[in-house]
């Protein structure tokens, strides 16, 4: 890991009004710039150091800089720093920036690590990001990764809310057809969400954070209509959207919202004449700025060794199939 570089530097003017309108409430601005560009602002009232890559830092200072010279004029919220962020277009030294750390998670049971080259470059596209795309076969912890990201942007109160989402298009069933409420009636598809955030939080506070709405649970028709501020939204199985269910999710996102989209494209359960959202959103978004994608292969896989072997076979006769004559 790279060693950080320090930028040292003292805002001018003094002004204690402009400062705080900079800093926002519990430093909450300085701490959106941090995630955002993956470095540390430490303060004493005027004098700043910025630590962090080199790159990322001195952008950082230069974005300090001018937000304080603006503050003279401007009142700052989180949305409008988000909005700032996103005009000095700095997702490319973000990523560079995050690509040089350790990108480490906190809950409850401990300290989530990626696991391999791939699964670190999943958490470090996460920090990153606002839109994210998981997609890869069962067990390579892409759903699990991007719980443990949701909780410990709710933990540190990046976000104020939890959104799951899953299309309930599975074994052919219809939601109507279920009994109960819809929670109920939604509940079987989202149980790999659930059994991350049990793990991650402890059952009696998933209940008590479910009951608050601090976690909502929806299945992806009911977002429709919808804009999603200050969220960490998790799309799960998105390999069973449609295009244009695809597109309406992807446009709920709002100020200060990141979204996580996990799918794997070899278990689709859509209509054989249905193209998948998924399928045709890394066509259409692979090289929009802002946009990641981190493609988990076999080799990640960290359920059972088996499991690993059986997706490597199941893609070996695929291949076969579609290349006739081609060596399984």
């Amino acid at each position: 890991m790279t060693a950080p570089a320090y930028r040292d530097f003292t805002l001018a003017p003094e002004d204690t009004e402009r400062l705080a309108n900079l800093s926002g409430p519990f430093d909450g601005h300085l701490r959106q710039i941090e995630l955002k560009l993956g470095v540390e602002i430490a303060n004493r009232a005027h004098v700043f150091r910025i630590s962090g890559p080199a790159e990322a830092a001195a952008e950082a200072q230069k974005l300090v800089e001018a937000l304080y010279e603006e503050a003279a004029e401007v009142t700052f919220d989180s949305q409008a720093i988000h909005l700032r962020l996103n005009q000095a277009n700095v997702e490319h030294i973000a990523e560079r920036a995050y690509e040089a750390q350790d990108v480490a998670i906190k809950v409850k049971r401990g300290t989530v690590r990626g696991r391999g080259a791939n699964q670190a470059r999943y958490l470090h596209q996460i920090a990153a990001h606002d839109i994210n795309f998981g997609i890869g076969p069962a067990g390579t912890g892409k759903t699990f990764l991007a719980v443990a990201s949701a909780v410990e942007a709710l933990n540190e109160s990046r976000v104020q809310r939890l959104i799951l989402v899953r299309p309930a298009v599975e074994a052919g069933e219809k939601l109507g057809f279920l009994p109960g409420d819809l929670t109920q009636k939604v509940d079987p598809y989202l149980r790999p969400l659930y059994d991350a955030l049990y793990e991650m939080l402890g059952v009696e506070k998933v209940v008590k954070l479910l009951e608050k709405n601090v976690i909502e649970i929806a299945p992806l028709a009911y977002m429709r209509g919808r804009t999603l501020n200050d969220a960490f939204v998790i799309l799960d199985e998105a390999q069973n959207t449609t295009i244009e269910q695809m597109k309406m999710f992807l446009t709920r996102l709002g100020y200060g919202s990141t979204a996580v989209v996990t799918g794997d494209l070899t278990q689709t359960d859509l209509p054989k004449h249905v193209k998948s959202g998924l399928r045709d959103a890394i066509d259409v978004l692979r090289d929009v700025e802002g946009v990641s994608f981190t493609f988990l292969e076999a080799r990640d896989v960290v359920r059972h060794p088996l499991v690993a072997r059986i997706v490597t076979a199941y893609d070996r006769h695929d291949l076969h199939e579609i290349q006739p004559g081609a060596t399984p």
